[in-house]
């Protein structure tokens, strides 16, 4: 067999290993390993791309929010096969603009008022890059100290900022971490809840759990991968919120047909509307029965900043865990949802599998947390570094005044809404979405809805509650202003006027 041994190229990232090429079976041996970039290369390399993704957003306004692309048109743009060669940076760089942004839903328009934003900024992009470079694995406080204590650290900040109850704090029976999205977050309340009622004697083949019809379908998901066998969909009232009576009916029932009440889900800020479950009702429901009780404030608990508008969730201090997304609203990067426990120690007992290679002598000591044992993932992001950066840049005066802009713009649109003959209010708007119809009807709303979405320069999402459609308008991005919101307004001005 014939062996060829081949230098580096100079300058050149070369793959290493072995092949084995030819009919001969010759092997080809590099006598170096792989290569990354140079400091120097990824320096000038990086300058650029900050420059592109600044002129991006700068940009960004002008670009359609919708992409023009067919479904299967981005697939013809590229390639079969991976590369077997090196190719040239720059080559790599310039499919961002022939490739990338024609394919982009752009998220980051100030003209994205559908389902509710995935906000963005500058300081929590540099947030991203210095997280990506540290290359940080958060999985224990030994694999990286840092990751863990300020994470620890923002999430206490955050207790404070949202006024949420102190116990939840690290020093406390409770904590917080850093998870993915609000599913996650649920999710790993359904199991801590479920492990909960198995640990005390249930059997979780008869375990049941409640939300509204109106919440985020990822609760009722989440339900059947954590293999709950009945879940309640319960009524809502005249406002969309969940009736506490309704669930109380729907428990009695269950209990006397054998049933055990595991878990249930309350919602500040329901997907559809932003109704607002009695949270208060259910969480003393909850305790009498012995149910873990949630509650997902995904987007609208980025209001609680703002001291005026805790009330909507009043009671908050009898739920076992919380969830909210500060980059619904507030403006940091995707993704990092906040979940809160009153007492971590169910979800340790639920979550934590200690083998021998994950045991060391700081995890051992009880003196530090490891985060491996607050969700399913073992690996973690130092997703709190973009949140460190984010509001120590903007103050959290400057958020707060951002909420309260775009509460108030929202409370504008409703009340042209409601001055307009052609248009109805759809429900409440206490928060800064705004849901609404065309009196006309169904097709004259979802015609409405299209007009809009044809733009270029807005786009918004529809909904539909008991056969009647509406439109929704999310306020909340954080490149929109109030001259974004006056466009929107005069294009449904002008076309609920012609459907």
């Amino acid at each position: 067999m014939m062996v060829a041994v081949l230098p580096m190229t100079s300058g050149k990232a070369v793959p290493g290993g072995v092949c084995r090429v030819g009919g001969a079976g010759t092997l080809i041996v590099m006598a170096e390993p792989f290569l990354d970039m140079t400091p120097e290369e990824f320096r000038r390399r990086g300058y650029a791309m900050v420059d592109w993704v600044a002129d991006y957003l700068e940009k960004v306004d002008d670009l359609p929010v919708q992409s023009g692309m067919a479904p299967g048109q981005i697939r013809d743009l590229l390639p079969d096969q991976a590369p077997e060669n090196p190719e040239d940076f720059e080559a790599i760089a310039a499919d961002l603009d022939r490739i990338v942004v024609p394919g982009l839903t752009n998220w980051t328009s100030p003209g994205w008022f559908a389902f509710f934003p995935s906000s963005n900024s500058g300081p929590g992009i540099l947030g991203e890059l210095a997280a990506a470079g540290l290359g940080q694995q958060g999985m224990m406080w030994a694999t990286s100290p840092v990751c863990t204590e300020l994470e620890n650290v923002m999430m206490d900040w955050m207790v404070d900022l949202l006024g949420l109850p102190a116990w939840w704090k690290t020093a406390g029976p409770g904590g917080g971490v850093m998870q993915q999205t609000a599913s996650d977050a649920s999710h790993v309340a359904m199991v801590v809840a479920r492990e909960r009622a198995r640990r005390g004697g249930a059997d979780i083949s008869r375990c049941a759990a409640y939300t509204s019809t109106q919440a985020n379908s990822a609760i009722e998901k989440g339900l059947r991968v954590a293999g709950y066998g009945f879940i309640r969909l319960v009524e809502v009232d005249g406002v969309y919120a969940m009736r506490a009576d309704a669930l109380s009916e729907a428990v009695g029932r269950d209990r006397a047909a054998g049933l055990v009440p595991t878990f249930v889900c309350t919602t500040v800020g329901t997907t559809a509307t932003t109704a607002v479950d009695p949270v208060r009702a259910v969480g003393e429901l909850a305790k009498e029965e012995g149910m873990w009780h949630h509650v997902d404030a995904a987007f609208a608990g980025n209001a609680m900043i703002c001291e005026e508008y805790r009330h909507h969730q009043d009671g908050l201090e009898l739920a076992d865990s919380y969830s909210v997304n500060p980059y619904k609203w507030m403006p940091m990067t995707f993704d990092g949802s906040l979940f809160y426990v009153a007492d971590r120690a169910p979800m340790i007992q639920a979550l934590s599998i200690l083998p021998p290679f994950l045991r060391n002598e700081a995890s051992e000591s009880g003196r530090v947390i490891d985060y491996r044992d607050w969700h399913v993932a073992l690996g973690r992001r130092f997703r709190s570094l973009k949140l460190w950066f984010v509001l120590r840049y903007y103050g959290a005066e400057a958020i707060r005044a951002r909420i309260r802009a775009n509460t108030a713009w929202a409370a504008d649109l409703a009340a042209r809404v409601e001055e307009d003959p052609r248009l109805e209010m759809a429900a409440p708007a206490p928060f800064s979405l705004v849901c609404f119809r065309h009196r006309a009807g169904n097709e004259a709303t979802d015609s409405l809805a299209a007009a809009v979405n044809r733009s270029g320069h807005s786009y918004l999402t529809t909904s539909r509650i008991d056969g009647r459609s509406f439109l929704r308008v999310a306020i909340a991005q954080a490149n929109t202003r109030k001259e974004h919101v006056d466009r929107l307004w005069r294009l449904i001005d002008e076309t609920a006027q012609a459907v």
